[in-house]
């Protein structure tokens, strides 16, 4: 029986969706599973307007009287308080009547300025309306505006100007258990090239999708540029450009400055994830093949992109009515010999090995082609990536020409040359397989090799279809296809929650395939039967959740972790789904000094 003192010091237990009538001593029946959850108090060093200033703890105006008297700021805020649902209501709303996409970006960045927990809770909530506003193809035109934009700092920056105090700077950094890094050099910003410090943009965002899909919590990320100068003749000539106005450091200079900004990292947080993002196809393989053995590190346009691609040719032969093991069997054309469509060639190919393919065959499946054409032994201009793909003939073959020969059954684009797979290309595609995988995965839209309309029609609606970047339902011949986007954030989020909760040591090639394994088996029968190769975004957190478990599982199995015992491992979902950040405003009280 429950004592009358507990029963009277109810209020912070009773549940809106309880009768209003007050508990008794004779309710023997009373589901306690409907009482709110107890939150513990977050003890913060700071107290009054510090708090208000501070989006990590502000809740802005839905703090509680109680609140307001010992955080020291009753006053400061106007006397209603608001729920966390009226605020996030009202935001929707605010960004709903902006008349553009980037107008958009910019009030809901002006949240995440202000109120980190609303902000992820609207990510949480509204994950498929706002993935394509602070992401692609967004981002894009707000990295171009970065500079203009610039209010608030948000993350780190490290230039050649900083070398011999890196291992100093980063106790700049006020958070002392950072799990996941993502960095940047500005050198290859989506599908816009060269945009130095305004890359930054991408960082931020995809740090917000590993905290909205990752459950990754805010104060455990950080957002880097390395800022080497600039090749872009405007931001040279540009009066207000924030990064160094010089141009790009290259070779040697290079490498050391990279250098020292992973080994100050490693130092001050060792078992933290480094991403790299957005370098240039030059770069972005030998820095990989540097660190990959030595930190906990990955590529995501190497090996996220990769991963993602290969659950959606999972999923694409699924829908198709093949099996997910007759990868081998297929013939793949690659439009793009850069760190993206060689790293997706090279996550293919380790799956087919995986699946029992003999290697000399595996790379017989590959047709890559760069704007010269096939790749070909007998070139000098490839590097060693690249020559692990190249054909024994065909020098100068065009997609055109490849489609003609050899009959692929899968088409990639890589290249970010918008419109690039032209109506003969996939007609002839067509005729050859009846059910052709087409995945134009270039981003922003603009830079897609075709769209989603294209594709149907060409195919007469054959095709299994997926995109970098979002296109809306397409109806061909009196039916309605809603085409699915292949965005490394399915993948990356996973990954990071999986490889940090466990303090794995590295991210290895068996992760990428068990994650994007994971990723393909999360689709249902119905959404196949639909032709989507990719689940919902909706469901982007149990993926993410899914993926983690893959890889912790992988980690364990390999002797590749160093945090989990049996116990967590007897009960890995539950304990993967605790480690996970839920966006809800919790009592704040001041840290005691």
């Amino acid at each position: 029986m429950l004592s009358r003192r507990l029963l009277k010091s109810a209020n912070y237990l009773r549940s809106p969706h309880l009768h209003a009538r007050p508990l008794s001593t004779s309710d023997t029946n009373f589901d306690f599973s409907s009482l709110r959850r107890f939150k513990a108090p977050l003890q913060v060093p700071k107290r009054g307007v510090d708090i208000l200033h501070d989006p990590l703890f502000n809740k802005g105006t839905a703090f509680k009287p109680g609140e307001r008297d010992r955080l020291r700021f009753r006053g400061l805020l106007p006397p209603r308080r608001l729920t966390m649902e009226m605020q996030g209501e009202r935001v929707m709303q605010e960004i709903k009547n902006c008349r553009t996409a980037i107008e958009q970006n910019k009030k809901i960045e002006d949240l995440h300025d202000r109120n980190e927990t609303l902000y992820h809770r609207l990510l949480v909530d509204n994950i498929k309306f706002l993935a394509p506003i602070i992401y692609t193809p967004t981002v894009g035109q707000a990295c171009k505006e970065f500079g203009t934009r610039f209010r608030k700092p948000r993350g780190m920056y490290f230039s050649k100007e900083d070398r011999g105090h890196m291992a100093a700077m980063v106790y700049n950094w006020p958070h002392r258990d950072v799990h996941v890094i993502v960095v940047t050099d500005g050198s290859r910003i989506l599908g816009l090239g060269d945009l130095g410090a305004n890359g930054m943009g991408i960082p931020i965002g995809k740090l917000s999708l590993y905290c909205a899909a990752g459950g990754i919590a805010p104060h455990r990320v950080l957002p880097v540029t390395i800022d080497v100068g600039t090749d872009n003749k405007e931001l040279l000539e540009d009066p207000f450009y924030l990064g160094l106005k010089e141009p790009r450091l290259k070779g040697e200079e290079y490498f050391s400055v990279v250098d020292e900004f992973m080994q100050a990292v490693k130092h001050r947080w060792p078992k933290c994830l480094v991403q790299f993002e957005d370098f240039r196809s030059e770069v972005a393989q030998p820095l990989l093949n540097n660190y990959r053995d030595t930190h906990l590190c990955f590529n995501d346009d190497i090996q996220g992109t990769g991963a993602t691609t290969l659950a959606g040719c999972l999923g694409a032969l699924r829908a198709a009515g093949e099996s997910v093991d007759s990868l081998g069997e297929q013939r793949i054309l690659i439009a793009g010999a850069g760190s993206a469509g060689i790293g997706v060639a090279q996550v293919l190919r380790q799956a087919m090995i995986e699946q029992g393919v003999e290697e000399g065959k595996a790379k017989d499946c590959f047709f890559i082609a760069d704007e010269h054409g096939l790749l070909t032994e007998d070139r000098d201009d490839l590097n060693n990536e690249q020559r692990a793909f190249a054909r024994s003939e065909g020098r100068g073959m065009s997609l055109q020409d490849i489609a003609e020969k050899h009959s692929p059954t899968i088409l990639l684009g890589l290249t970010a040359f918008g419109g690039l797979f032209k109506e003969s290309l996939i007609r002839t595609m067509s005729s050859k397989t009846p059910r052709p995988i087409i995945f134009p995965l270039s981003n922003p839209t603009t830079s897609a090799e075709c769209t989603a309309a294209q594709a149907y029609e060409w195919t007469d609606g054959t095709c299994v279809f997926a995109s970098g970047s979002p296109f809306d339902p397409v109806t061909h011949a009196g039916k309605t296809y809603t085409p699915t986007q292949c965005n490394n954030m399915f993948v990356f989020p996973g990954i990071g929650l999986g490889a940090t909760v466990c303090g794995a040591k590295t991210v290895t090639d068996r992760m990428l395939y068990v994650s994007a394994k994971a990723l393909a088996e999360h689709l249902t029968e119905e959404e196949l039967k639909e032709g989507k190769v990719f689940p919902q975004v909706e469901e982007i957190r149990n993926v993410s959740h899914k993926i983690a478990c893959a890889v912790i599982r992988e980690a364990w199995e390999t002797g590749n972790q160093s945090k989990l015992g049996e116990k967590e491992m007897g009960d890995l979902e539950n304990f993967v789904w605790s480690k996970m950040y839920d966006p809800q405003y919790v009592p704040i009280v001041e840290k005691p000094i």
